[in-house]
C-alpha cells in the first residue's frame, strides 16, 4: 500500500512538491507557484531627484524585497528557466478589501519571475490572464506558466 501525499508531513510534501516542479520545467510543462502579493507599479519604482542617481527610475526598496521574496519561494523548485513562448496564467488574492487594479501587480510580479530565474525574459510571454480572487490575508498570487503550443500543433 502506497502513502498518499495528504499523509505526508508538511516538508516531505513540499519536497515533493519541489521535485515535481523541477521534473516539469525539464518536460516543459505547466509549473505552478504560490507567491507572496506583489507591490503595485505606483510604489515598484521610484524616481530620485538628487544624487548621483537624480534623473534614473530605479527600483524601489519594497521592489527589491519583493524581488528577494520571490527568488527565495522559487530556489530550488526549478531547475533552469524556461525557454521558448509561454503562457502565464496569474491569480490574484488580494490582502484586503481596498479597491486595486490587477494591472498594478504585473510589472514587479513578472520581473521578479524573470529575475528568479524563472524564465529568461517577460517577453516570451504570449499569453496572459488575471483574475482576481477572494481577499486572503496577507495576499498571494499563484501563477501558473507552461509552454505555448505551436500553431497547429495538437494540445
Amino acid at each position: 500500500m502506497g502513502l498518499s501525499r495528504e499523509s505526508l508531513p508538511p516538508h516531505l510534501r513540499e519536497l515533493v512538491e519541489q521535485v515535481e516542479a523541477i521534473q516539469a520545467v525539464r518536460k516543459n510543462e505547466a509549473v505552478s507557484l504560490t507567491l507572496p502579493y506583489p507591490p503595485s507599479t505606483n510604489t515598484y519604482w521610484r524616481h530620485p531627484n538628487k544624487g548621483p542617481c537624480a534623473g534614473r527610475s530605479l527600483i524601489s526598496r519594497a521592489g527589491r524585497a519583493y524581488r528577494k521574496a520571490v527568488y527565495g519561494a522559487v530556489l530550488g523548485r526549478i531547475s533552469g528557466a524556461m525557454a521558448g513562448r509561454l503562457s502565464v496564467d496569474i491569480r490574484v488574492f488580494p490582502p484586503d478589501r481596498r479597491r486595486r487594479d490587477l494591472d498594478n501587480t504585473l510589472k514587479a510580479l513578472a520581473d521578479a519571475l524573470q529575475h528568479a530565474g524563472v524564465y529568461l525574459d517577460d517577453s516570451q510571454i504570449d499569453r496572459l490572464t488575471v483574475s482576481r480572487w477572494p481577499v486572503t490575508p496577507p495576499g498571494k498570487v499563484v501563477v501558473t506558466i507552461s509552454a505555448m503550443q505551436a500553431k497547429g500543433e495538437a494540445a
